[in-house]
């Protein structure tokens, strides 16, 4: 018997489900980059006569928490479903496509408190504190699935015992990101409505809607592709088909 470990095929099923995870993707970016560099004053604090530093600061926050902290987790999510190799080396990508998801999501919240009324100013509702939590779970869970999976001293056993939470957590923490930017989302969007007399037809309403329309969509495609079967490893099927044929004969 052969011990080299056969490289799996990813299933003809997977194919539409990753080819619409991209697509939505790359509209999300699209729509959140088109948001930020197009209506740039409204993402500023109408107190205070803000400089370049805080419209700096404005703008990167919707930018590191979505490109940065949900698309990029969601790609690390997808990697276990499209990258050919080994078990290593997606455990390594996924790895560090959560790191950096990870990091995008500290810097976004940090962008937060920049500014000149303080940190307790900025939590203040509903989406700030559901951001501060799903950016806490999901360094926690990044935190336990390195050392349950990485650490050479930890059993096959034990590490089998966190698999389903450590997945369980990890999809629960990216629809909460997901659901975290749904709630900024609308709070900015009343905000603008309320406050800046932006019409609910307008160019930028329909910008933040598209934005969030486009999110759940992701996040849907995202977590079905994740609970999927997974792909089949043809190569296995035929090995013990002919393990099987020759113990029986």
């Amino acid at each position: 018997m052969s011990l080299n470990k056969p490289m799996a095929a990813i299933s003809p099923s997977m194919v539409p489900l990753l080819f619409f995870a991209r697509v939505s993707g790359l509209l999300v970016a699209a729509l959140v980059l088109s948001w930020a560099l197009l209506f740039q004053s409204s993402f500023l604090p109408h107190s205070s006569i803000p400089t370049q530093e805080d419209k700096l600061y404005a703008v990167l926050h919707p930018l590191f928490m979505v490109i940065g902290f949900i698309l990029i987790s969601g790609e690390a999510i997808l990697i276990h479903r499209w990258l050919p190799g080994s078990r290593n080396l997606k455990k390594s990508v996924h790895l560090c496509l959560q790191g950096v998801a990870l990091g995008s999501g500290v810097f976004g919240i940090w962008t937060k408190f920049h500014g000149k009324d303080g940190i307790v100013a900025n939590f203040y509702s509903l989406h700030s504190w559901m951001g501060l939590i799903c950016v806490c779970l999901f360094g926690a869970q990044w935190l336990v699935g390195f050392l349950s999976f990485w650490h050479r001293g930890e059993v096959r056993m034990t590490r089998a015992k966190v698999l389903p939470w450590h997945i369980f957590l990890g999809l629960y923490t990216y629809g909460l990101a997901v659901a975290t930017a749904e709630t900024g989302l609308l709070e900015k969007l009343t905000f603008l409505q309320t406050r800046r007399n932006v019409f609910k037809h307008s160019p930028e309403s329909m910008i933040v809607n598209g934005l969030g329309l486009g999110l759940v969509v992701l996040c849907g495609i995202v977590i079905f592709t994740a609970v999927s079967p997974k792909y089949q490893a043809v190569h296995s099927k035929l090995m013990y088909l002919s393990d099987t044929r020759c113990l029986s004969s």
